[in-house]
């Protein structure tokens, strides 16, 4: 273990958080990071696009930091029914009309932030689409290296569209994550959907890259 991981990452585990809940901290402290980078204010729109651990992590955040709407989008009903579980005030499935839904419950305007929670070109090319007029869109989760994906630029510019990307958390971060979990301000226990003992690992390294429904496979020795 590199020297400065451990003067710098490394972290005691609060009494009042399990070994389940810890194995979120992590996640948790990317997302934090993410929403701090896209500057995300009380009573705004959020659409998060992509309802895997990190969607659901940033649902469960931007309810916590006082968004006024929180829509999360997917592909899968296993993982729209999670979002609805985690507050999401919509889940809608990514072939929906989206903007409709997202006018119909937000004074016919567009999200204020917009989260990609998938890399896959098509949400993508939604974000770029869906955002509202000064709005920013927070690019967390990439696509496949060396992809180009094009951008209506005058469009971006012409509404004052902000683009950010974050990566990883820095150790603040995860400090500010613990304390979340320390605190009860977040609760990410439904979000461990399958509790393995060790001879079963390879079953959950099965179910963690399927995805289909499964959330947060854990491993008990």
């Amino acid at each position: 273990m590199p020297q400065i991981n451990v003067e710098n990452g490394t972290f005691k585990l609060p009494d009042e958080i399990s070994y389940e809940e810890g194995t979120l901290i992590e996640p948790l402290a990317c997302v934090v990071r993410g929403l701090r980078i896209a500057r995300l204010k009380k009573g705004q729109t959020v659409l998060i696009i992509g309802s895997g651990i990190a969607g659901l992590l940033h649902v469960k955040l931007a309810r916590a930091m006082g968004a006024k709407l929180v829509i999360a989008t997917d592909i899968n009903d296993y993982r729209l029914e999670k979002a609805k579980e985690s507050r999401a005030d919509l889940a809608l499935h990514a072939s929906d009309n989206i903007s409709d839904e997202i006018k119909r419950i937000n004074d016919g305007y567009l999200p204020d932030l917009v989260v990609t929670c998938t890399g896959a070109p098509p949400a993508v090319n939604q974000a770029v689409h869906m955002v509202g007029r000064g709005g920013t869109i927070l690019f967390f989760a990439p696509t496949e290296p060396r992809l180009d994906i094009p951008f209506p630029l005058f469009e971006l510019w012409n509404n004052g569209i902000t683009m950010v990307s974050t990566y990883a958390g820095a150790p603040k971060d995860i400090a500010e994550a613990i304390e979340l979990l320390r605190s009860g301000k977040l609760d990410v226990m439904n979000m461990i959907t399958h509790r393995l003992p060790l001879d079963e690992i390879q079953k959950g390294f099965y179910l963690a890259a399927d995805a289909k429904d499964s959330i947060k496979v854990v491993i008990e020795p």
